[in-house]
């Protein structure tokens, strides 16, 4: 665990609204639920422990396609030369969009970003193309397939899957990446402004409620857009002080060698965690600035840790993958060391929000870790007499 050496007191322009108000028009959309976990804030010594679920998010289970819908959307705009006509749902927009078919977008995975495109790709009537590096489990290609992509495994990690997809821009086919390279850095900026939906559904959840803001938050990292859009989102000038943290596998830590480096630093693979939406080796140029600023923490942790974690949560009734329990291993070890808690002066009295950004994207590996398959999680079992 490091304390960030690179830290800034500054901010960023928030989000455009009109994010939100496109979100809104994407089909099955609803906030995804905001838990009070007693049981865990307890055990962990806190006050409170709010956790986002990012499980369900429109018929997906991450949160991905919060960034790829839009960056999509806007990607095509920028390709067309303008916005299309009003439009009040994705019939309408696919329809809008027709006269560009046949059309494709492709992209590079760990599995939950490359769903994400390939649903945007299927419900907008075009082709998908998606990369994924070697080792990725059956389950999350059979995913992407499902939404009738092309799923090209490439000889090599992550990145090698990145500068693959990256061959594919032409007339025809629009690169939608989380992830930025020189001379790619607009799609990726509309990737974090994606994000920014989740963090306004937090806000609205909790003054609702009458709750406090959360004085840690814990984000799990890859290559940093979702951490990016969390750093835009608290530090806001008009906030109170937060804590935010992320959290990346100890083989694939390229933020927090980064930070240390005090500039972007390539982590050589393989990278093998289990928590693979993690195993990045170098972050995103366009999000390295807000990373570098804006995080206080960053926090490595292997992957018994993640086990562990998936089990809590389950045991709390949230169904969380190995990428999406990261954030609670995260924060148990931040909580653990003595020089992190003096940020929390409270710590018996504070809030914490935690992001779980996927469900059991692999269901055989969450039966295996878990002890019980994902759809007994949350029910209670009676005796039959």
């Amino acid at each position: 665990m490091t304390r960030n050496p690179m830290r800034e007191a500054r901010s960023w322009p928030p989000a455009p609204t009109a994010v939100a108000d496109f979100h809104r028009r994407m089909p099955a959309y609803d906030p995804s639920l905001l838990f009070d976990a007693p049981d865990l804030a307890a055990d962990l010594g806190i006050g409170r422990l709010l956790i986002k679920t990012e499980t369900r998010r429109m018929g997906l289970p991450s949160f991905k396609i919060l960034g790829a819908s839009w960056a999509t959307y806007q990607a095509i705009c920028a390709h067309m030369g303008r916005e299309p006509g009003p439009w009040e749902n994705i019939n309408d927009l696919a329809a809008e969009f027709a006269h560009l078919k046949p059309f494709e977008l492709a992209t590079a995975t760990d599995g939950n970003h490359g769903r994400a495109v390939a649903f945007m790709a299927r419900l907008l009537g075009f082709q998908a193309e998606i990369f994924v590096p070697t080792g990725m489990a059956q389950a999350r290609i059979e995913a992407m397939e499902s939404e009738g992509a092309t799923v090209t495994v490439v000889d090599g990690d992550y990145d090698d899957a990145v500068a693959r997809s990256s061959q594919e821009a032409n007339e025809r086919c629009l690169v939608v990446s989380d992830t930025s390279w020189p001379g790619y850095e607009a799609t990726p900026a509309h990737v974090i402004d994606g994000y920014s939906t989740i963090f306004a559904e937090v806000d609205h959840a909790i003054d609702a409620t009458g709750l406090s803001h959360p004085d840690v938050v814990v984000v799990p990292m890859g290559v940093g857009a979702f951490m990016a859009a969390a750093v835009t989102h608290y530090r806001d000038d008009h906030r109170g002080p937060t804590v935010i943290a992320g959290v990346e596998p100890l083989d694939a830590n390229c933020v927090q060698t980064s930070a240390l480096a005090g500039a972007p630093t390539q982590v050589p693979g393989p990278h093998e965690s289990i928590m693979v939406g993690l195993n990045c080796g170098m972050p995103s140029p366009i999000a390295w600035p807000r990373l570098a600023a804006g995080v206080d923490w960053f926090v490595s942790v292997d992957d018994d840790a993640a086990r562990q974690a998936m089990r809590d949560l389950a045991d709390a009734a949230v169904v969380a993958g190995e990428t999406g329990a990261a954030s609670l291993a995260g924060l148990r070890a931040l909580l653990s060391d003595t020089s992190a808690i003096d940020d929390l002066p409270d710590k018996g009295n504070a809030t914490a929000l935690i992001i779980v950004t996927e469900g059991a994207t692999d269901p055989c590996a969450y039966r295996r870790i878990v002890g019980r398959g994902m759809d007994s999680v949350g029910r209670v079992v009676t005796a039959m007499r």
